[in-house]
């Protein structure tokens, strides 16, 4: 008789080695029917049925087939095999398999997935690295004497070849923070739904990545779609105000404008083709920087007419919207522009006030990140390294630049706008106060099942980034139908605030430790 010996599936770290999703040792419940008379399978099947919450019918049934060896239950608690074990049943017996568990139940649930029963990835990081994970199944040969008694392995056994261990960019502590403030926006604001992204914009490295609602890795059995989804980057959205900085920057690359081009606003209300344009308040004049910094609609369609919309759609296409970023996990949507020959006569006021453009919180997170960076669209990604049972690196994954989108003139400009929306705009609720930051806030009415704009269902986001000076994280959070209030200054802009405030410190004492360590 054959059995297969499972491998042991490989294990999931975090950037410093603290392992996210492990595989331990429980023991699973075989039977050998062939060995058992009716009477045997009977008794069995009603002792063992309340032990491993099974119907009976369901344990007789297995009992009853003709072979020689049957799994009656896998992967069972300790107490279960203790207790099976001392009823001493001739034909069962267990064997050690090895079963998935995640250390941090909720924690980064979207994003690592998880394993079925067979230790196949099933969702997430654990599906789309699976053929590095599950390792290769061994095979051993049971023996019998003329008597049936079972004798011990022979040499012909070819053991298993356990998975290799992936080590994540995802840094424990900060998607820990980022979880915890993402929870308290989402519960206070009774929202549908809520993404959070704190990438490293020099590299392109994922330190978090969260969504609510979230489950519980060990228990995925009864789960719903709209938990698994991960919504960063497979939910479509508009992306309303915090999609200005692509006109802003296109602009100023352009040279079609300065800081201190006037634009009148028009006291609040504008005409373009059958469309009157509004502004959240009225504005006369505005500076260029003053029309991002206070979000004109009115201001940012005419910079926009200044580019023109191939000039416009050019340069959306650049920063990464509209295609696929190649991130390592499954469920990446491409997010939708249509190019200029189908746009309307309103298009060209709509676009560039993040309408009539579909994005993932993701291509918001890798756009910003050319503001921070320096110019650059770097690809973003989730593993680090790929290592064996020995620690050596089998695979390793560097940054990838994808392109160079703006100039390094123009990236520094745009941040120096973006600060000032903190300092003097609509992001003052995400001002740091020990470090400076800036960023752009975003209040996108979501579309109804009529194709009209909503007046009650919205998403609320903010993109920042910190240190202003020399920027190592850039955070997008976005939140979907917050209520009762639903400005993205108000209901995101504070989670902001708080992740990077306690991100940037613990990255400032783990590189002090690190510094320290060293010099020992």
């Amino acid at each position: 008789m054959f059995i297969e010996l499972e491998p042991r599936r490989g294990t999931v770290y975090d950037c410093n080695l603290k392992p996210l999703a492990v595989n331990l040792v429980f023991e699973s419940v075989y039977a050998e029917p062939n060995q058992l008379s009716r009477e045997q399978k009977e008794r069995i099947a009603a002792q063992l049925a309340p032990l491993l919450a099974l119907e009976r019918s369901f344990l007789a049934s297995r009992l009853d087939r003709d072979k020689a060896f049957v799994w009656l239950a896998r992967k069972v608690s300790p107490e279960q095999a203790q207790q099976i074990r001392a009823l001493k049943f001739k034909g069962i017996g267990m064997i050690k398999e090895s079963k998935r568990c995640y250390p941090n139940d909720y924690l980064l649930s979207q994003v690592l997935g998880f394993a079925g029963l067979d230790n196949t990835g099933l969702e997430g990081l654990e599906l789309y690295y699976d053929n590095y994970l599950k390792g290769e199944p061994g095979w051993a040969t049971v023996l019998r004497d003329a008597r049936s008694k079972r004798l011990d392995l022979n040499d012909t056994t070819v053991p298993a070849k356990d998975g290799y261990h992936l080590v994540l960019t995802i840094d424990e502590v900060v998607q820990y923070i980022a979880e915890r403030e993402l929870e308290k926006a989402y519960q206070t604001y009774h929202a549908k739904g809520a993404s959070i992204i704190v990438i490293d914009p020099r590299t392109g490295q994922l330190l978090a990545l969260a969504n609510r609602p979230g489950y519980d890795l060990n228990k995925p059995g009864h789960v719903s779609k709209d938990q698994i989804r991960n919504r960063a980057i497979c939910d479509m959205f508009e992306p309303g105000s915090v999609f200005k900085i692509v006109t802003a920057a296109a602009a100023l690359e352009e040279n079609k404008v300065n800081e201190m081009t006037r634009f009148f606003c028009e006291n609040g209300e504008y005409r373009v083709a059958n469309h009157t344009l509004h502004d959240h308040r009225p504005h006369g004049w505005l500076t260029f920087r003053e029309v991002i910094e206070q979000s004109s609609n009115i201001g940012t369609s005419k910079v926009a007419q200044l580019l023109g919309p191939d000039k416009l759609y050019e340069y959306i296409k650049r920063f990464g919207f509209g295609a696929k970023l190649g991130i390592d996990i499954p469920g990446e949507i491409n997010g939708s522009i249509k190019p200029p020959r189908q746009w309307s006569k309103t298009s060209i006021a709509c676009v560039p006030m993040g309408q009539e453009v579909g994005v993932t919180a993701l291509q918001l997170a890798t756009a910003l990140s050319v503001i921070a960076n320096g110019g650059y669209l770097m690809k973003p990604y989730l593993v680090r390294e790929v290592r064996d049972r020995q620690g050596q690196v089998i695979d390793y994954y560097p940054p990838t630049l994808v392109r160079q989108v703006l100039s390094e003139e123009t990236a520094a400009r745009m941040r120096k706008i973006l600060i000032g929306v903190m300092e003097n705009g609509t992001g003052k609720m995400g001002k740091l106060g020990q470090f400076t930051a800036g960023g752009k806030t975003g209040t996108a009415q979501k579309l109804d099942p009529n194709g009209s704009y909503s007046h009650d269902k919205y998403i609320a986001s903010f993109m920042g980034f910190a240190p202003a000076e020399d920027p190592q994280v850039a955070i997008v959070v976005t939140v979907d139908e917050p209520h009762p209030y639903y400005f993205g200054g108000v209901v995101a802009a504070p989670v902001f605030k708080r992740v990077a405030e306690d991100v940037l410190k613990y990255l400032k004492t783990k590189e002090y430790t690190q510094q320290t360590a060293s010099l020992k």
